[in-house]
């Protein structure tokens, strides 16, 4: 890569994160640290607002915006293969999101490359099996309880077809034996469970903030299921 596609990537980096350390971006470009800073000053000396704070690293100040980014064809025909994967594995409102995101992403790309990103998409199937068509809506809901730290009402049925009304706190979702599951902190259990969203029946975000300052860490729960991925 050479220095200007490397400018322009640690630039593209830093618009999609809040802070990035040098250390991020020394392991993202394969550059030595020191070169880092040098890169970064030359982005400043071009009039870019690149700050920085100890020790969360270097952002963008606020208000500073990119040109509209465009895309090479690799980039683009990856996106488009994940589109098949995302109508596969994900439910209704990730695939609604995505496609929005990936209409904006085609809508910067050449005439040429559209074109051949169509005829690339006549060339990319999945096959889905039964049990991963997910007809829900709730993935996208959780993400946000998560992201802002909002308790969940959950409508549950369990195994036994014996239904629950549940106020969780929710720490993370994660895909294991074909299905998607939250995994939060349950107010009527008091503690961690793991919830299958196939049997959710109802799901709405509360206007109350989590009870639990600190919650265990999504990888530390995954290491105590009974499963092998």
């Amino acid at each position: 890569m050479n220095r200007i596609d490397r400018l322009f990537g640690i630039l593209t980096l830093l618009q999609s994160k809040k802070y990035v350390s040098a250390d991020k971006i020394s392991d993202r470009f394969n550059i030595s640290v020191r070169t880092v800073y040098r890169d970064v000053k030359a982005l400043q000396e071009q009039g870019i607002p690149v700050g920085f704070e100890q020790p969360k690293g270097y952002f963008l100040v606020q208000g500073y915006f990119l040109p509209p980014v465009s895309f090479n064809m690799d980039e683009a025909n990856a996106l488009l293969l994940v589109e098949s994967l995302v109508n596969g594995f994900a439910d209704n409102s990730i695939r609604l999101h995505y496609s929005a995101a990936l209409t904006k992403v085609k809508a910067v790309l050449k005439t040429s490359q559209k074109e051949k990103l169509e005829t690339m998409n006549q060339h990319i199937k999945l096959q889905i099996p039964e049990r991963l068509t997910f007809n829900y809506e709730y993935l996208s809901v959780i993400q946000q309880a998560i992201s802002d730290r909002k308790m969940i009402e959950l409508d549950y049925k369990n195994a036994k077809e014996e239904s629950s009304i549940r106020e969780v706190e929710p720490i993370g979702l994660i895909f294991y034996a074909f299905s998607w599951h939250l995994i939060a902190w349950c107010h009527f259990r008091n503690q961690y469970r793991d919830f299958n969203l196939t049997r959710i029946i109802c799901l709405k975000t509360l206007d109350k903030p989590f009870l639990i300052i600190d919650h265990i860490p999504l990888s530390d729960y995954m290491n105590m299921l009974p499963v092998n991925f």
